[in-house]
């Protein structure tokens, strides 16, 4: 078999896979949902993600302990992974292929040349981690993740999940920032129709970690003799555009094997002694660019930190997902792969935009108006599929204070509060217990109160009462609008007694109204007086002790737009510092 034919035999399974492992991250016990699959397997097989959350927490999650694996290999092969298992460098070949399939030998190799802007990828490597570096230390001057934003498998991840499946639910699924994600998207694969795998040649910090990691690898890609007929086949094929014709970069070499495919001299072999035509380890990096890239990136942390989001002054509606560490160490761990955005049952859980600060750029957030209803209250689905525990796992136990944990109480993501000037109770007498009736927690959290309000034009003349019927002067009423329930009404003339006593209306017409006792006392007819018809409300009000923050209550709010109870981050169990009760 040629070399060439296993290298893409392997490509195509290693992107299936990663399809697949996508597809599956769905709560349920079948064959094809979240059932024992290790959907974070590439995750874990990437190194600069497990090195960059080393700087930042001084650990190593055990699950990121298979980028050790890569790591060791990497020293001995050279930069297998970007030519034969990383997904998002096989679509880019696969879409650089497509884009110049009838471009010629000549102007192949042009566009195959080595280019200065290729060193950008090291300085975008160091900057990231310079803004790592330090996290450990427990100062809001240093330490911060953001790897995720550009390293090829979180990047991929996040696009898959967040933009491509949610396109295959036909519009179903609302994804907040969703087209920046899939312009972003686009943009990374349609630039290879330009240069074939763009990305992975000036912009990718992943194959620039794997660069310095193979400078001196054990086995490489060389010619065995320095002279040959220069036919120039070996670098119109290349994918790194590493001119293996002359003398080789090694550093940009992706073991895409074109070079040994092609050669017809068979000089070119992928050997252990150094290339007999020369080679260049790493591009001449000048020690005041790269000092200047580290520096940028440890002063990048404070800058972004400027705006409070770090601090007391975070966005009031940042509510972080079940089983989310304190905010520094949150920012510390996240990703930013987006799988538990895509595993989310109720889709609740939605990539932040810049509302949140740059720093929590597609960090997971709860948006209560996204998705079919709130965070579910025995859900925990989320804190289990973390591939770096900035979701902590939880049990539904621990979620909701029962066990062992029932001494500490229900795990808290905020607090509902009431907007009085938006609740149909409250600002316009209209009944509405919707909340109530969707709170999960028992006892409820949302409680209501019950006033009697008269409404508006509710005052008439009597003319007759008689049998559980009351005829009024004029015809003022809407036949039926009366009958729900929830209207009463009210007798004034207090030398009978009939003063304070309510009867519900079970119906009216223009100048009737039926009515009844829930006392089941009489009234006594008469001919003249005054009635007030009442509206009772129940005006929602709630329990700082008990609520969780679920959000459910403002997801199925009545209250287009600006819901009438929203959730805010007070009050959370991961800040102590922002408990709303003291403690008992």
């Amino acid at each position: 078999m040629r070399i060439v034919n296993a290298r893409r035999i392997s490509q195509v399974f290693f992107f299936l896979l990663f399809l697949w492992f996508c597809w599956v991250s769905t709560v349920g016990t079948k064959w094809w949902q979240l059932r024992g699959w290790p959907v974070n397997w590439f995750l874990q097989l990437d190194p600069l993600a497990a090195f960059a959350t080393l700087l930042t927490t001084g650990t190593l999650y055990r699950g990121l302990a298979w980028a050790l694996v890569v790591m060791a290999a990497t020293v001995i092969l050279g930069r297998f992974f970007c030519g034969w298992v990383c997904p998002f460098g096989t679509l880019h070949q696969a879409v650089g292929y497509l884009g110049r399939r009838k471009v010629r030998m000549k102007e192949k190799a042009a566009q195959n040349r080595y280019r200065p802007a290729q060193q950008v990828k090291y300085a975008v490597l160091a900057v990231f981690l310079g803004a790592a570096f330090g996290g450990w230390l427990d100062s809001p001057l240093v330490g911060t993740l953001q790897t995720g934003l550009l390293d090829p498998i979180p990047f991929f991840h996040r696009s898959v999940n967040l933009v491509v499946l949610a396109l295959g639910r036909g519009g179903s699924r609302v994804i907040r920032e969703g087209w920046l994600l899939g312009v972003l998207f686009g943009a990374a694969v349609g630039l290879n129709l330009y240069l074939p795998r763009f990305y992975c040649r000036f912009v990718c910090p992943l194959g620039a970690f794997f660069a310095v990691l193979s400078r001196n690898a054990l086995w490489r890609i060389g010619k065995t003799c320095r002279d040959c007929s220069a036919c120039g086949r070996c670098e119109a094929f290349c994918e790194g555009a590493c001119e293996p014709a002359g003398v080789i970069r090694t550093g940009e070499c992706v073991l895409c094997m074109n070079c040994l495919d092609g050669c017809r001299e068979r000089i070119v072999t992928y050997q252990r002694p150094v290339s007999a035509g020369g080679e260049i380890p790493l591009p001449d990096l000048k020690r005041r660019r790269f000092v200047a890239s580290l520096a940028s990136g440890v002063l990048l942390v404070p800058v972004l930190r400027l705006d409070g989001t770090w601090g007391p002054a975070a966005p009031p509606r940042l509510v972080r997902p079940p089983g989310a560490l304190p905010e520094p160490d949150f920012l510390r761990r996240c990703l930013k792969c987006g799988q538990c955005v895509r595993v989310c049952p109720t889709r609740v859980i939605q990539p932040a935009g810049l509302e949140s600060g740059i720093e929590a750029l597609w960090t997971p957030v709860l948006d209560f108006r996204a998705g079919s209803s709130g965070c579910q209250y025995n859900c925990v689905a989320c804190s289990h599929i973390c591939p770096t525990a900035a979701l902590r796992p939880l049990s539904v136990e621990e979620k909701q204070g029962t066990g062992p944990f029932s001494e500490r109480g229900p795990l808290r993501l905020g607090t509902a509060f009431v907007d009085r000037s938006r609740c149909l109770p409250w600002a316009m007498d209209r009944p509405c217990i919707v909340c109530q009736e969707n709170c999960p927690v028992s006892p409820k959290a949302i409680f209501t109160r019950d006033v009697f309000v008269v409404v508006r034009d509710g005052r008439h003349r009597v003319t007759a009462v008689e049998a559980g019927v009351v005829w009024l002067r004029e015809p003022r009423l809407v036949p039926g609008t009366l009958a729900t329930g929830d209207f009463f009404c009210a007798f004034e003339g207090p030398e009978d007694g009939r003063e304070g006593r309510r009867y519900r209306i079970t119906g009216n017409s223009e100048r009737e109204i039926w009515f009844t006792s829930d006392e089941g006392a009489e009234l006594a007819p008469y001919d003249s007086g005054w009635l007030n018809v009442e509206i009772r409300l129940r005006r929602p009000q709630v329990d700082p002790e008990r609520c969780v923050g679920c959000g459910i209550c403002e997801h199925e709010c009545p209250v287009t737009g600006l819901r009438a109870i929203r959730v805010t981050a007070e009050n959370e169990s991961r800040h102590p510092q922002k408990r709303l009760v003291l403690p008992r």
